[in-house]
């Protein structure tokens, strides 16, 4: 049987702090079990005295309570390490940085309307439907278009009259108020 190293590291990654925890805890365990008092507030006392005792050896202690003590921490960190893991945030890792690419004709497919004249030009090949109800609502996109470009870059002429002249659809006709304030 091969063990695979990268899966290996990655085991050994999440349950290494628990059991390094639980071996702490078996001697907590045993410095709660080592302070005497009949009450809580006598028990609590009684640690200042218990602690350096039961860490005096470095290895867990082999008491039963002390190693119950000791299993149910190391459970109860990897359960938080679980729980946070499960509710964190659904990030795309490893593409935080350079997962930009350019669209193509496939990724605006699903926004064009089947007939030509049912869609606002955005350029030669891409275009976007002007129905407010497609058959997929995933599909569904504001209608309002921003056109920005210096003095001659050709804003009326390739935007603005391709989809004056496509407007009068009879699906959606429509009046136009229209204004050049440049003439």
């Amino acid at each position: 049987m091969k063990i695979d190293k990268k899966k290996m590291t990655r085991l050994l990654s999440q349950y290494l702090p628990c059991v390094i925890l639980g071996a702490v805890a078996t001697n907590l365990g045993e410095a709660w079990r080592l302070s005497g008092g009949a009450t809580l507030g006598e028990r609590i006392m009684g640690l200042s005295t218990s602690v350096p005792a039961a860490f005096a050896n470095p290895l867990p202690s082999l008491n039963p309570y002390d190693l119950l003590f000791g299993i149910a921490c190391g459970a109860a960190l990897r359960l938080a390490v679980y729980l946070r893991g499960r509710n964190a945030k659904k990030y795309r890792h490893n593409e935080e940085y350079g997962s930009a690419r350019w669209g193509t004709a496939k990724d605006i497919e699903p926004f064009m309307a089947e007939k030509f004249e049912d869609n606002i030009i955005l350029t030669n090949t891409e275009m976007l439907m002007m129905s407010g109800r497609p058959t997929n609502p995933m599909n569904a996109r504001n209608k309002n278009v921003l056109v920005v470009g210096g003095s001659g870059s050709g804003k009326t002429r390739y935007f603005i009259k391709p989809n004056l002249l496509q407007c009068d659809s009879e699906a959606y006709p429509v009046s136009f108020v229209i204004t050049d304030p440049k003439g």
